[in-house]
């Protein structure tokens, strides 16, 4: 994933991942699935393929991605690691945009020139499961004896689309709270002890108001307003979403008070009206402001300031309970017209090792999914992703339904609105809310007949 200092399109790619597939055709399944008893039934080569190890004669990987800003070389030192103790598997990785990588690879999977092994981001699973894009692994869990208790239970759920696992996660990547210990020094506060609940968020904005600094500057955009306005609607105790997610439910009275609680940020002075895209983090490292919810691919981009004294935490629970924000990217196995045994091994094997060794991910800008490394000495040294992974149980995921992306974006219309002050809360979530239950009607009939 991308920090914010990366390119615009780089960004809104992130969550928007399900764009640019309307143009690919359903291809011809590969086949796996589970049966009655849970049991994997696969066949064909991916069956036979999953194996822990790879003897086999040399074969060439391709692997796509979309790791284009500083997440990308710590993957390459991973990939270089891998073919170090592999000699006879060779990796080429293509790294492109996430907006591009999302167009071309369905083309390329129809055309039987797809990679072997891609990266995906958890909201585009489910849609390119459904259009046959990538292949069942159920074999790779099996065979490998993944199971839930080896990786964290949200993101590894994510990976089932119609009780078929199609994705094994490789991280999470949640919100953090990151302030300014200098700004929070100005206004009397304790720069060691931010602030955890509502009362303590709202005293804090109240004598940094006093000192003249607007505390918290409330983002219209996606990133990160929108992505604050998803964990505070889980706070209040709304969701996004009915339980067969088949209707969107933010229209809910939880939803008006959370997207309340955000717009009296402005109202109420503590929040400039009509802040620019990114300005907000921008904001916090010029000292403009003290608090800013952000993903935790700022913690690198943040370590680059010279003399910035900042801090991270856990996002402070403003309503009822504890959520956050969260996206996670996750390996798939592109579907193949032709079926080649040696690849199909070696690809998960890649595939394997690399969620083992995802420590060096995490030191760029990551929580790995995976217990093992997540719980090692080492990652708990790094101590600002270790802080924002310890959220690992309040994290929230889109439901795994064809097109949710694309449907997701209504929520976000909504956010941009309100925040902007161009219609009420109430007004806005109830007309988004309306247009994503058709959507969301629309792609049952879409991807299911």
């Amino acid at each position: 994933m991308n920090h914010p200092s990366t390119t615009s399109l780089t960004r809104r790619g992130i969550i928007g991942g399900g764009l640019g597939l309307s143009a690919a055709g359903l291809l011809s399944a590969c086949g796996g699935g589970k049966s009655a008893t849970g049991d994997s039934v696969a066949t064909g080569a991916a069956a036979s393929a999953a194996a822990t190890a790879y003897d086999g004669p040399e074969v060439t990987l391709s692997f796509w991605n979309g790791f284009t800003g500083g997440d990308g070389a710590y993957m390459k030192k991973l990939v270089d690691k891998f073919t170090a103790e592999h000699p006879n598997v060779k990796i080429t990785t293509q790294t492109m945009q996430w907006a591009d990588y999302y167009a071309k690879l369905p083309t390329a999977v129809q055309a039987g020139k797809g990679p072997d092994v891609a990266i995906m981001h958890v909201d585009s699973v489910a849609t390119n499961a459904a259009r046959k894009i990538i292949q069942p692994l159920d074999d790779v869990a099996k065979a490998l004896s993944l199971t839930e208790s080896d990786f964290a239970p949200v993101p590894w759920q994510a990976g089932i689309y119609n009780d078929v696992r199609y994705s094994i996660p490789l991280d999470v990547h949640p919100m953090g709270f990151f302030y300014n210990k200098d700004v929070m020094d100005k206004a009397g506060l304790d720069a060691d002890k931010p602030p955890t609940n509502n009362d303590e968020y709202m005293d804090a904005l109240d004598k940094l108001k006093a000192k003249g600094i607007q505390g918290h500057w409330a983002s219209p955009f996606q990133f990160t307003g929108g992505m604050s306005l998803y964990a505070l609607v889980h706070q209040f105790g709304g969701s996004l979403f009915s339980d067969d997610a088949a209707t969107a439910t933010w229209d809910s009275e939880q939803a008006v008070k959370a997207f309340t609680w955000w717009t009296d940020l402005i109202k109420n002075g503590h929040s400039p009206a009509k802040v620019a895209q990114d300005a907000d983090i921008i904001a916090l490292q010029n000292g403009k402001t003290a608090f800013n919810w952000n993903g935790i691919w700022s913690i690198n981009s943040l370590n680059e300031k010279t003399g910035l004294k900042w801090g991270v935490a856990a996002l402070p629970t403003i309503g009822e309970k504890a959520a956050d924000w969260a996206g996670s990217h996750q390996f798939v196995l592109p579907t193949q017209k032709t079926a080649d045994q040696n690849k199909s091994t070696a690809s998960r094997v890649f595939l394997n090792w690399i969620s083992q060794q995802s420590l060096e991910w995490a030191k760029g800008g990551q929580v790995p999914a995976r217990n093992s490394v997540r719980d090692s000495a080492e990652f708990k040294a790094l101590t600002e992703q270790a802080t924002i992974g310890a959220q690992i149980n309040d994290l929230v995921f889109p439901p795994a339904v064809p097109g949710i992306a694309d449907v997701i974006g209504e929520f976000y219309k909504s956010c941009n609105e309100v925040t902007l002050g161009s219609k009420d809360a109430a007004t806005s979530l109830k007309e988004s809310a309306a247009r994503a239950t058709k959507m969301l009607e629309a792609n049952k009939k879409k991807y299911q007949g």
